[in-house]
C-alpha cells in the first residue's frame, strides 16, 4: 500500500480528473470577452476556449466574423493582452458557429 497523500493533492487530483479547472477557466474567460466587446458582439458570439495561447470564439453568422477579423481583431487582442496579461492569449480565432442559439451562448 502506498504512503497517505496530502489532502490538497488528493483535491487537486479530484479537480484535474473532474475538468473543475478547465469549466472555470472557461466562464472566466466568457466575463473577460464579454468586458472587452460591445454588448451586441457579446451577443452574437461564444468563447469556445483557449488553447495554446489561441482564444476560440464561435461567431453566428459570416457578416460578423468578416467584420471581427477585419477590423476588430488588433484591438480586441491588444485589450486583451493589456487588460488581461495573466490568461497569455497570444491570438484570437474566430470560427462560424450558425449553431449557436442565445441559450448556448449564455452558458
Amino acid at each position: 500500500m502506498s504512503d497517505p497523500q496530502p489532502l490538497s493533492a488528493a483535491i487537486a487530483e479530484l479537480i484535474a480528473r473532474r475538468g473543475f479547472a478547465r469549466m472555470q477557466g472557461t466562464s472566466q474567460l466568457v466575463a473577460i470577452w464579454k468586458q472587452v466587446v460591445d454588448e451586441r458582439t457579446a451577443e452574437r458570439t461564444k468563447v469556445l476556449g483557449l488553447k495554446r495561447g489561441v482564444l476560440e470564439v464561435g461567431v453566428t453568422n459570416s457578416a460578423l466574423l468578416n467584420e471581427l477579423v477585419s477590423f476588430q481583431k488588433t484591438g480586441l487582442l491588444a485589450r486583451l493582452k493589456a487588460e488581461h496579461p495573466e490568461q497569455n492569449i497570444k491570438d484570437i480565432r474566430f470560427r462560424l458557429r450558425s449553431d449557436l442559439s442565445k441559450d448556448s451562448r449564455d452558458s
